[in-house]
């Protein structure tokens, strides 16, 4: 159990909390929240010893392993698979562990093999998140572990993390997957730390009947003290009621005070529309595309309408070629055959990762945001980047100077000063809190205009999309339906498996013979591990009979009162004892070893029942 008591942490002027104290019971696993710049990675650096609290202290067990999600890119090994099983023990046999979580990832299996140095960053932050996995520490400590997963690799992840024996700390923007996963919920608002058991929805609900208690409270002691001063006031020149007043104006002196809470900053977000007349805003027409040095198109004769109030969600796993579809739209590549066509009042309004990195670095923020509309006055500007939580001389900043996250905000101001029918909108809530996500959902669910979208989150697909563009079986397809339509009708273990779509049925003979070849490829893999284990349990058996016959000259030793021979036995007894128990855990391993293998073989000769 983790004990935190009267933590405060500052960073100069700014105060991120004080005095805070919670524990970690066993098997808790514990959603932290709060407001971007409101201390959650702070902490998790507290409790691993990273940085020093200004006050109070964490007590952690001894012997309490901690692991936690490292973000900094460091591999030594020429393999994907030697990178992550080096964090094992040398005798651990764990390399099927370390595939199941690789392939859970969204790692297939000619990737084991790869140098990791040759994946991209959100690859590489995987391979990182497969090490910690591996390591099966008593506390897990997750910082966005999901911001670079694709759908199917979060709900891999989800499912893993429900099912993980120890502690866990979540930090997460994607509400949905920290409420599926957490048994409490801890949040730092106001400088203060809460938890409370449950999830989100009724940490912020509990948040919120606080503090109306709170105003409530507050504004019943401004009425009595205004009374008391009023009493004061009218009664002190009087003989009759000068004894009063003056027990009054003692009262009032020792009357504590209460603050006005003040308001959070949060993100409000107002896309600004112009008006199309057609029913129909773009078309993709018969869209194919692949990079150059690559001959395999990311898809190929993709087509489909966006009509006026179109929700589109843009699905799939990472790498296909979501991203590049949407800057095909967005007139930033250009495709291979194919084209969109585009009313001719369309406007269109893009974030993208693309955009990001065009943004003038030698701009100020609000230099940045005029350029998008030099329509709109100065004052327009000025609101549009307090907004976007720059407010005042914070507008004046150099986008060179700002984080990755600030320079998203700035992206998002662009697209709320840009009038826009067509909002295309790719992966818009990595860089925000879930209060922020929760407005722009709702922004976006009321956006008079077509949206285009890619993202993640299942929450934001389950609420806005009403058609998609799915990313499998090595193509895209457009979809006239929802997501729950999708999860319904095709899901995702097509992705994992096979497509769910009509295929060529084998002859018996054809099943027979590949039966016999399944069962002849797992007898072969299955042959030498039964034979190790058949070693072991004979290595087992061999030193336990020796054990029980040192004991037997043990207990003689001890009847002779022979002080030599008791020492040697004794050793030899420790030794063969150590020597068991290892032999034992290789036993373990080589056990869950096979077991595996037989169950991917069982699951494919099931398949052909």
């Amino acid at each position: 159990m983790i004990q935190a008591k009267n933590l405060s942490k500052h960073f100069g002027a700014q105060e991120l909390f004080s005095n805070v104290s919670f524990q970690l019971g066993p098997r808790e696993r514990v959603g932290l929240v709060g407001r971007n710049g409101s201390g959650k990675s702070t902490l998790f650096k507290l409790i691993l010893g990273e940085l020093s609290a200004d006050g109070g202290e964490i007590s952690i067990p001894k012997g309490y392993r901690l692991g936690a999600l490292e973000q900094h890119i460091h591999f030594t090994k020429p393999t994907v698979l030697e990178e992550c099983t080096q964090v094992l023990n040398p005798e651990d046999f764990k390399e099927h562990e370390a595939e199941k979580i690789l392939f859970g990832l969204g790692f297939s299996e000619p990737d084991l093999a790869r140098d990791p140095k040759s994946f991209s960053g959100g690859y590489q932050i995987r391979i990182n998140l497969t090490k910690v996995l591996l390591q099966s520490p008593d506390l897990l400590l997750l910082d966005e572990p999901t911001n670079y997963l694709d759908i199917v690799s979060m709900r891999w992840l989800k499912s893993f993390l429900k099912n993980f024996p120890g502690e866990i700390m979540l930090i997460t923007h994607d509400r949905e997957f920290m409420d599926d996963v957490v048994t409490h919920t801890m949040g730092l608002h106001r400088q203060q730390l809460k938890k409370i058991k449950g999830d989100t929805a009724k940490f912020y609900e509990q948040i919120l009947q606080d503090e109306e208690m709170y105003e409530k409270t507050r504004e019943n002691l401004d009425k009595k003290r205004k009374e008391m001063e009023a009493f004061i006031e009218r009664f002190k020149a009087k003989a009759s009621k000068a004894a009063q007043a003056q027990s009054r104006v003692k009262a009032l002196e020792k009357m504590s005070s209460m603050d006005k809470l003040a308001d959070v900053d949060s993100l409000g977000f107002k896309f600004r529309f112009v008006e199309c007349p057609g029913k129909q805003i773009a078309e993709v027409k018969h869209l194919s595309f692949h990079y150059e040095g690559k001959e395999e198109n990311l898809f190929h004769n993709l087509s489909f309408p966006i009509n006026r109030e179109d929700r589109i969600g843009i699905i799939g796993k990472n790498g296909k070629g979501k991203s590049t579809l949407l800057n095909i739209i967005g007139g930033y590549l250009t495709p291979v055959t194919g084209k969109v066509s585009f009313h001719p009042s369309a406007q269109i309004g893009h974030f993208g990762q693309t955009n990001i990195n065009r943004l003038n670095m030698e701009n100020t923020i609000a230099e940045e945001i005029q350029q998008e509309n030099n329509d709109l006055s100065i004052s327009s500007v000025r609101n549009i980047c307090g907004t976007m939580m720059f407010e005042g001389d914070l507008a004046k900043k150099k986008i060179k100077v700002l984080s990755g996250g600030e320079r998203a905000r700035v992206l998002l101001g662009k697209i709320l000063a840009k009038p826009a029918n067509l909002l295309l909108l790719d992966e818009p809530t990595n860089h925000l809190d879930m209060e922020s996500i929760e407005s722009l959902t709702e922004e976006i669910g009321n956006f008079p205009g077509a949206v285009v979208i890619v993202t993640h989150s299942e929450i934001m697909l389950k609420n806005l999309a009403t058609k998609l563009v799915i990313f499998h079986n090595g193509n895209a397809e457009f979809f006239n339906g929802t997501y729950d339509d999708f999860l319904e009708k095709i899901g995702w273990e097509s992705e994992e498996t096979k497509p769910k779509v009509e295929t060529k049925k084998l002859s018996e003979k054809e099943i027979k013979q590949k039966r016999a070849e399944l069962t002849i490829e797992r007898a072969k893999q299955t042959k030498p591990i039964k034979e190790e284990i058949e070693r072991l349990e004979g290595e087992i058996t061999k030193n336990e009979d020796l054990l029980k016959r040192i004991n037997n000259e043990l207990e003689k030793a001890t009847l002779a009162n022979d002080t030599a021979k008791l020492t040697d036995y004794a050793h030899a007894v420790g030794k063969l004892n150590h020597m068991i128990d290892e032999l034992f855990e290789k036993l373990t391993n080589s056990n869950e070893n096979l077991e595996f293998i037989q169950a991917k073989y069982d699951k494919e000769l099931d398949a052909l029942s």
